[in-house]
C-alpha cells in the first residue's frame, strides 16, 4: 500500500519534532567551560540534517532555537530573548545552517561513510561559520572585553573540536543503522 502526501508529511513533521526535542535533550547532557559548553547537541543536528534532509533537518533545529527564544528553558544555559547575547547563541543559529548543509551533502549519493563524514565536517563548518564570528561580536562588541581573535578560535573552536569529532563519528555509525530504519518508514 502506498502512502499518501498527507500521510508522509505528518510522519516528516513528527520526525522534525523527534529532532527538536532530541536537540533540547542534548543540551542538558553538559560539561560546563567558561564561555560555551560541551554538549551532545550536535550530534542530533547531525542526524537531522542526515535522516531528515537539508529542509525538515534545518525545520528541526529553527524549531528549537524559536522555542528557546520563546522562553521555554531548552538551551544548555536557559531560554528566552535575552538569550540572543549569550556569546553561545551564534553556535545555535549555526545548528540551522549545520543541519541543512549536512542534509544536503549527505543527501547528494549513496549514503557512504566518506559521504556521511563528509557531510556532518560541512555541517559542522557552517556552525563554526556563524557561532565564531557571533561569538566574538558578544564578547568585544555587546560585552566590550576587547578579546583578540585567537581567544575566540581557541575558547570557541579548538578545545571542542576533540569532543566534535567523537561526536561526528557517532552521527556517521549512528546515522547507517538508522538509514534504513527511516526509509522504511517514509515508504
Amino acid at each position: 500500500m502506498t502512502k499518501t502526501r498527507k500521510e508522509i508529511n505528518i510522519q516528516k513533521m513528527i520526525l522534525t519534532a523527534l529532532f527538536t526535542a532530541l536537540t533540547a535533550v542534548g543540551a542538558f547532557i553538559r560539561i560546563p567551560t567558561p564561555t560555551v559548553a560541551f554538549t551532545l547537541q550536535i550530534l542530533f543536528v547531525f542526524l537531522a540534517g542526515i535522516l531528515l534532509g537539508p529542509g525538515w533537518g534545518a525545520l528541526s533545529q529553527l524549531l528549537y532555537v524559536g522555542l528557546g527564544l520563546m522562553g521555554v528553558p531548552i538551551f544548555s544555559g536557559g531560554g528566552g530573548l535575552g538569550y540572543i547575547f549569550q556569546p553561545s547563541f551564534g553556535f545555535l543559529l549555526g545548528y540551522i545552517a549545520g543541519a541543512a548543509v549536512t542534509g544536503l551533502i549527505a543527501g547528494k549519493g549513496k549514503p557512504t561513510l566518506p559521504r556521511l563524514s563528509l557531510s556532518c565536517l560541512g555541517g559542522l563548518i557552517a556552525i563554526y561559520a556563524i557561532g565564531l564570528p557571533y561569538m566574538a561580536w558578544v564578547l568585544n562588541v555587546y560585552l566590550g572585553k576587547n578579546l583578540p581573535a585567537s581567544y575566540i578560535i581557541v575558547n570557541g573552536c579548538l578545545i571542542f573540536l576533540p569532543w566534535d569529532a567523537l561526536k561526528l563519528a557517532a552521527a556517521v555509525a549512528l546515522s547507517k543503522s538508522l538509514l534504513p530504519v527511516i526509509k522504511k518508514i517514509k515508504a
